[in-house]
């Protein structure tokens, strides 16, 4: 049987070439050329007759109608079963929602998924698991090995968009895995499976799928070495939400982060231990994030930094030593380029010069801090590994400092001091925005130093020695 037309297509500039060029003839740009199923994008080729007017829009044709006319309604979500997963997705998944979640090969993507579809099916929910990297037999070994025992999950191992989609059409899921998107493949496309075209269109096809049928496609995504998606950035846009799978090889415990997710908030995270038995949630995250040391040391400061909706405590440590002609800065989990703008503040600001030292930072556990409420802890940490003496027992500390000297205040920091007084810390140096006002309840047990400048910060750590 004859192959279906193809065309190029710049990624670039969207213009078309009969043949592969090394050169784009419209915009000029290179190796940006990549294969498509001719007339597919404009609704009229193969791919589109080969499918059918079934899949051919991912909602009806409706009259027009204003904006406070339509009734808002809540999207209805069904819990997975795994209370960290159901956090990160906002709920539960959603009918008719398309999920990608990526990950560095081994981290647990597989696992948690599999433990996810089983919960769900155990819970009256038909679940099809879609498997082109294993065979059947491979992913029965695993759910024996998670102790999935009689588990009850369909298991389709096949890589073929077109049957993929028939079995999907025949059997209509509440929930489907395809692990992977990389490995699909179309009739239709003469490149191979995971070339940026294949998995563009395949992610196309099977999105269409779920808003006609109301099943939830959750599609595994390759990484590429620098630990985005690989793949078409159309891709992202393309789907409902975006998950990304994070954690340390040398570490049991795993980050599940969501970049983007229509139904919910973003920037969430879930905490996973992998064990034995597969991925079990975390309910007490910051115990992860916190050293267990029996006396204060010095450069360790403990940060309550929120993720998403979640107040956690992460510990911060500084290590500040001699360096050479060439000193050098350093952060694990943190931004680099704010370091060196943070000591440039410490030493106009607050007099603590480490012209000539080598200042290292670390976020402990391998957690990823990207807000500015970390600057106060950053900054109080490589002022105690500088002198020598640790900050006392019980100490946190938040705020953003800016390159006046300023420190401003954090977001919901009354959630940030209730949550570390909640695990005994007594000692709090915050803005003064974020201090409880006059005639406000005290938080018990935390006493609250509220500052202005990073100046008075250093004078509060001082009095405090």
């Amino acid at each position: 049987m004859a192959k279906d037309k193809t065309l190029f297509v710049c990624s670039e500039c969207g213009g078309t070439s009969p043949k592969w060029l090394g050169k784009c003839p419209s915009c000029g740009a290179w190796n940006t050329l990549v294969e498509q199923a001719a007339g597919a994008g404009a609704g009229g080729g193969p791919a589109n007759n080969r499918f059918g007017t079934q899949f051919a829009s991912l909602a009806g044709a409706s009259e027009l109608t204003t904006l406070s006319d339509i009734e808002a309604t809540d999207v209805a979500r069904t819990p997975t079963g795994l209370d960290e997963l159901d956090r990160v997705l906002g709920g539960g998944i959603v009918s008719g929602g398309v999920t990608l979640i990526g990950g560095d090969p081994g981290i647990g993507k597989s696992t948690l998924l599999l433990q996810a579809v089983d919960a769900l099916q155990r819970a009256g929910q038909n679940a099809l698991y879609v498997t082109g990297e294993e065979s059947g037999s491979q992913v029965a070994l695993r759910s024996k090995r998670l102790g999935l025992d009689h588990s009850q999950v369909q298991v389709l191992a096949e890589i073929q968009l077109e049957k993929i989609i028939a079995t999907l059409d025949a059997t209509r899921p509440a929930i489907a895995v395809i692990d992977s998107i990389q490995t699909v493949y179309s009739d239709q496309l003469t490149s191979a499976p995971g070339s940026v075209a294949q998995v563009r269109e395949c992610a196309a096809h099977l999105t269409r799928f779920a808003k006609t049928s109301g099943t939830a496609v959750v599609l595994v995504g390759h990484v590429t070495k620098e630990g985005a998606l690989a793949g078409p950035r159309v891709l992202e846009h393309m789907v409902d939400t975006v998950l990304y799978f994070e954690g340390e090889t040398h570490s049991t415990f795993r980050l599940v982060r969501a970049i983007k997710n229509r139904f919910g908030a973003v920037n969430e995270i879930g905490v996973f231990a992998m064990t034995e038995r597969g991925l079990k949630g975390v309910t007490n995250p910051s115990a992860i994030f916190l050293s267990q040391h029996s006396e204060p040391v010095p450069g360790s400061v403990v940060l309550v930094t929120l993720e998403g909706t979640r107040p956690m405590l992460v510990e911060i440590q500084a290590l500040v030593d001699n360096g050479g002609p060439s000193p050098r800065r350093l952060s694990v989990g943190l931004d680099r380029d704010r370091l060196a703008m943070l000591l440039a503040v410490l030493h106009r600001h607050a007099g603590v010069a480490c012209m000539d030292q080598d200042v290292f930072v670390n976020a402990v556990g391998g957690v990823r801090i990207s807000e500015p409420a970390a600057d106060l802890a950053v900054m109080l940490a490589i002022t105690s590994s500088l002198r020598g003496k640790p900050l006392p027992k019980g100490f946190i500390a938040f705020g953003e400092v800016g390159l006046a000297g300023e420190v401003r205040p954090a977001p919901r920091g009354q959630e940030r001091l209730r949550e570390a007084a909640k695990l005994g810390f007594s000692v709090a140096v915050v803005p003064k925005a974020n201090a409880p006002k006059k005639g406000a309840k005290e938080i018990e047990g935390l006493t609250i130093h509220a500052v202005d400048r990073i100046e008075e910060a250093m004078d509060v750590v001082r009095r405090l020695d």
